[in-house]
């Protein structure tokens, strides 16, 4: 893509905020995935499936470029593979989006008291973990314009902060809807059982991964 090698002479954080933007798409339609799958709408679920997979191909496109493109071998103001490293930490997310889409498409596996509103409190902390760690990254070039210090410093480690409390409000959260699905265990399929294990894992590392994203940016910020 021309466009990602054109603005890394303006910022080496722009094309990360590029493959950012993409990978939030992806992540933002997957509670409309999951209530279309409450209403087992299994056509309106396989549509938005599709849909995130085709963004993450194109998350996938944009990141193969700001590898080719990433300038080797002349200063820059941060090391290339911090960059690299945001990066692969992005791509995960964008991976766990579709991942989580992909497993709704399955089957649609049994309901019983108490799950729904369990699973859309979970997947909403999981979610709202992402979107800290994305402004994390939105706020790298106001890092960069101040040498990575003073007062815009300080507010990025408070949002890095942040991130961590929510990714420890998931795992309490996460343990809750397994005891929660654990109730039902004789009463549901093995194949349901597997399937709720599944996406509950999809949906944790997209919150795990933001936490990792953050705290590469934290390393950054302790680097300079």
């Amino acid at each position: 893509m021309k466009n990602i090698m054109s603005v890394f002479g303006r910022s080496p954080f722009v094309p990360l905020q590029m493959h950012m933007e993409k990978v939030s798409v992806c992540v933002n339609k997957i509670p409309e995935t999951l209530e279309l799958y409450r209403q087992e709408d299994t056509e309106g679920v396989e549509k938005i499936s599709k849909q995130i997979s085709k963004l993450e191909h194109e998350a996938d496109l944009i990141k193969h470029d700001i590898r080719g493109s990433l300038p080797r071998g002349i200063f820059t103001p941060v090391n290339r593979s911090s960059i690299l490293k945001i990066l692969d930490i992005q791509d995960k997310i964008a991976n766990k989006s579709e991942n989580t889409a992909i497993l709704l498409t399955f089957k649609q596996a049994k309901k019983f008291d108490g799950f729904d509103d369990a699973l859309s409190e979970f997947t909403n902390l999981c979610i709202a973990t992402f979107h800290g760690a994305e402004v994390v990254i939105e706020r790298l070039d106001e890092l960069l314009e101040t040498g990575f210090g003073g007062h815009e410093a300080h507010n990025v480690h408070e949002l890095i902060d942040k991130v961590a409390v929510l990714e420890h409000e998931v795992d309490v959260s996460q343990r809750e809807l397994i005891r929660k699905l654990l109730k039902y265990e004789d009463s549901i399929s093995y194949g349901d059982f597997f399937l709720w294990t599944r996406i509950i894992r999809q949906l944790s590392g997209i919150a795990d991964s933001a936490d990792e994203l953050a705290a590469a940016v934290r390393l950054l910020l302790e680097a300079h």
